[in-house]
């Protein structure tokens, strides 16, 4: 898969008292860009819903570089930095921009798959792990578990 960019429109109930930016509308707009590429891909909600899996999060991280207001005009990108060879645990880095390209903010992610019956963590299975494979994946990506530090 090409690198995945999603244009994001700030709405006014993302600005905090402060006239920028609020701290939680970036981990918002960080699922919505996964949510976005996942469904891009075909892995829909209703695809999810049949197999009966879900993604977890464990860790959710931003670095915040630039503030972003109102006004501005910003993306999001994603790309996969660390994943077991099954897909079964997996980190994603996401970047947004403002529109003279300067980094505003680092979201990371470490995430795993969980069965919806068992409520326990599991491997997904083949159609998700395609999906995986052509995943766009960042420059320093590398295989291993994000769960262990």
């Amino acid at each position: 898969m090409e690198n995945f960019i999603l244009p994001i429109q700030i709405r006014w109930s993302d600005i905090d008292q402060n006239r920028h930016l609020r701290h939680s509308a970036y981990y918002d707009y960080g699922a919505l860009a996964r949510v976005e590429c996942f469904t891009k891909q075909g892995l829909t909600t209703s695809k999810l819903e049949e197999f009966q899996i879900g993604p977890v999060l464990f860790r959710e991280e931003a670095i915040f570089k630039r503030e972003i207001h109102f006004e501005d005009k910003i993306t999001i990108d994603l790309q996969m930095s660390k994943s077991r060879p099954d897909f079964s645990r997996w980190s994603i880095v996401h970047h947004l921009y403002k529109e003279d390209k300067t980094l505003a903010a680092i979201i990371n992610l470490d995430a795993a798959w969980i069965d919806l019956n068992l409520r326990k963590l599991t491997v997904p299975n083949s159609f998700i792990q395609k999906i995986f494979e052509g995943f766009p994946r960042s420059k320093d990506f590398e295989w291993g578990d994000p769960l262990k530090r």
